[in-house]
């Protein structure tokens, strides 16, 4: 799985030379909370909505309310945008840019591919990512199958299921401190219940 496929194409830019105030209409407007820094095509800067509010007066500030207009609207982007931004490829897997994101304690990752912006990709996308390979939106019957991990489970248990003619529609393994691995899958089929009675037969440990 890769980053092309999760990320968002349509991305909403800003120039440096752009204000907060103008900067926080279009983040509210678009429904987004982080925007790439834009200057003659090229990639300069990122800020967040978090940004933002760091830089924006508190309402303890001594300053008058136009004083506070007044700065808002005229303080451009380039002051408070992150400089040095980091960013991924489309082709990067997806596991790595979340690890990105994990060390550099960042919510999204412009893509860029040949030197040009083409995509974005947020926590959210990882999100949508990590429930696909949950099979959270798959069909079928939930099951967990816990087992001692060993060479063969695997074979074995996809045999079992075949045998009764049952789909697995997903597919992810989890391995455990203890010697033992767990199998997520979801599984269709009019003899699902009787795959499971089997698989329990064999030693499996079946969890819903």
């Amino acid at each position: 799985m890769y980053v092309r496929q999760f990320m968002t194409s349509q991305v909403f830019t800003v120039a440096p030379d752009e204000s907060i105030a103008d900067t926080l209409v279009l983040m509210r407007e678009k429904k987004i909370d982080r925007l790439p820094v834009m200057e003659k095509g090229k990639l300069v800067g990122f800020v967040t909505d978090g940004d933002l509010r760091e830089v924006s007066p508190s309402p303890a500030t001594t300053l008058s309310v136009f004083e506070l207009n007044y700065l808002i609207a005229k303080t451009p982007i380039r002051e408070v945008a992150i400089k040095k931004v980091v960013t991924c490829h489309p082709d990067t897997r997806i596991e790595d840019a979340a690890l990105l994101m994990r060390e550099h304690k960042i919510g999204g990752l412009p893509v860029i591919e040949e030197g040009k912006l083409v995509g974005i990709i947020t926590g959210y996308d990882i999100l949508d990512a990590f429930l696909d390979i949950m099979g959270s939106r798959s069909p079928g019957e939930r099951v967990v199958i816990e087992a001692k991990d060993k060479i063969g489970v695997l074979l074995d248990i996809a045999t079992t299921i075949k045998q009764f003619e049952v789909d697995v529609t997903s597919f992810a393994f989890y391995h455990q401190k203890d010697s033992r691995i767990q199998f997520l899958v979801h599984l269709q089929g009019e003899q699902v219940n009787d795959a499971k009675v089997s698989l329990e037969e064999k030693g499996y440990l079946i969890k819903n």
